[in-house]
């Protein structure tokens, strides 16, 4: 209650519906960065909880990492305090070696380094909560996938590190890792080579959550 908080990717599939979620928290403000512009979503989170400010910034997680601090500032500027990062945006297509590494593990990195200058109590910061969004693939790989999993895994081990380093920042870390969702990634995605052209169905046999339970379990 009375949080500010920032959303990566937060109207996408799992992200609009933990969005919905988080407005019945009663938050102060959402910051929702997104390289999609869902109006028909960003207006139904509006009236969730008309008291909190909804605020939608077009961002795309793989600009250079100066580029991330410039979109923070502004937003630091405006709030003045900023309470939890919430890193949820991610792609499904190992034909997109470059890219899934970018948005699903780079562009999580840069945003979480950028937010640490405002963040981390050596320079004067309050500290922060960061949440990363990852998947259970990120333990368990879906061999058919490895690139996608490869950069789950590192975000596992990335916010495990930062976990690990809050003693010296201030900053906590916790990652968020949904088993298989019905979202439209994994409707159809490719596998790395072709080397199994029917995964997303042979994916979708095994049981599955909606990404309103999804949401439900995360907030």
């Amino acid at each position: 209650k009375g949080k500010n908080v920032i959303f990566v990717a937060g109207l996408g599939d799992i992200g609009l519906d933990t969005s919905k979620e988080l407005l019945t928290r009663e938050l102060k403000n959402l910051v929702i960065l997104d390289v999609r512009e869902n109006t028909e979503g960003l207006c139904a989170l509006k009236e969730i909880c008309p008291e909190t400010k909804v605020t939608f910034i077009k961002y795309d997680v793989t600009v250079p990492l100066d580029e991330s601090k410039k979109v923070l500032k502004k937003i630091f500027d405006k709030l003045k305090t900023v309470d939890i990062l919430i890193n949820g945006a991610g792609i499904l297509d190992d034909h997109k070696i470059e890219a899934t590494i970018a948005v699903n593990y780079t562009g999580l990195v840069n945003t979480t380094t950028a937010i640490m200058e405002f963040w981390d109590k050596r320079c004067g910061g309050p500290g922060g909560i960061i949440c990363n969004i990852g998947s259970v693939t990120g333990f368990n790989a879906i061999y058919q996938v490895p690139v996608y999993s490869g950069s789950k895994a590192a975000v596992v081990n990335f916010t495990r590190s930062l976990a690990k380093l809050a003693r010296i920042t201030g900053v906590t870390a916790y990652s968020v890792n949904p088993g298989i969702t019905r979202t439209t990634l994994v409707q159809k995605f490719n596998s790395w080579l072709d080397v199994e052209p029917d995964v997303a169905e042979l994916l979708l046999e095994h049981p599955t959550q909606s990404t309103k339970e999804c949401a439900e379990n995360f907030v």
